[in-house]
Formats: C-alpha cells, sequence, structure tokens
C-alpha cells in the first residue's frame, strides 16, 4: 500500500484536467456530488454506484457492550451506521491489484 489518501481536493483537480471545467466549477461539482450522496444517507436512501458499489445507512439496536481493558460492561445506545457493499465488479478490480 502506498498510503496515498484521495482528497477532495483530488477529485476536483481530476474533474478539471478531465473534464475542462474551471477549478471552481470543478470543485463545485465534486462538492455537490458528496452533498447530494450525503443528503440521500441521511434521508435513509440508499446510494447506488453501478460498478462501485453501494452505500447505505443501517440501523442498530441497543446492545450491552464490554469494556475490553476492564471487563466493565457498559451500555451501547441504538445507532446508525454508515455501510458500503463493494458491487462484485470492485471486488474484482480491488483483489487483481493485489497480485503482483
Amino acid at each position: 500500500m502506498t498510503g496515498k489518501t484521495l482528497t477532495r481536493m483530488d477529485l476536483s483537480e481530476a474533474v478539471f484536467r478531465e473534464v475542462g471545467l474551471s477549478r471552481n466549477e470543478s470543485a463545485g461539482l465534486v462538492e455537490r456530488v458528496l452533498e447530494l450522496m450525503s443528503d440521500s444517507l441521511v434521508d435513509g436512501e440508499q446510494v447506488k454506484i453501478s460498478s462501485f458499489g453501494t452505500f447505505s445507512v443501517r440501523s442498530k439496536t441497543a446492545r450491552v457492550g464490554r469494556n475490553p481493558k476492564t471487563g466493565e460492561e457498559a451500555p451501547i445506545p441504538p445507532r446508525r451506521v454508515l455501510t458500503f457493499r463493494p458491487s462484485h465488479l470492485m471486488k474484482d478490480r480491488v483483489a487483481a491489484g493485489n497480485k503482483g
């Protein structure tokens, strides 16, 4: 692994280079796409990107957890968690990158 992280700025720069929008327009486009995705997830909708994967929000019920250091039990309140399920194409692509 290279340890590199793809950032919003990297995405904006890629849109700028590939699509030909101005840097400000590219940054605005990336922000709008991320905003639409976030808003949909907050509303409980799935975000499915073909050949990439599906983001969804799952509700988890309250449960009793345990502090691994002390063994003391602690209540874990109900919460919503974000999940991502990669498409088969994405899984295959990532797996192919592991070879070599």
